[in-house]
């Protein structure tokens, strides 16, 4: 992929969706809700900010995030499900 996203936004790569509930059935496509769940493959520079300085991201590279549920832009590139969004649009970074 070569997309750079811009000031504060980040693109996310989309966990798959989950197929099966936990007891057990097969759920259709269109009964699948979107994850709210993904890994961070690119990170803007930062926020202009009221001094005419870059703002720090929090969020990096490969950093798994979860993020609110109907915020950002979904995208499709190579068949691969990917959501761009604000910084402030992730909710924490999943530390595993």
């Amino acid at each position: 992929m070569n997309l750079k996203p811009l000031d504060d936004r980040i693109i996310i790569k989309q966990s798959d969706a989950e197929e099966k509930t936990s007891g057990g059935i097969i759920l259709p496509d269109a009964a699948r809700e979107k994850p709210q769940i993904g890994t961070v493959v690119a990170v803007g520079p930062g926020k202009i900010l009221d001094d005419g300085k870059r703002g720090n991201m929090s969020v990096k590279k490969k950093d798994e995030v979860i993020y609110a549920k109907y915020m950002g832009s979904d995208i499709e590139i190579d068949d691969q499900k990917y959501v761009i969004l604000r910084e402030s649009d992730v909710l924490g970074i999943v530390e595993r």
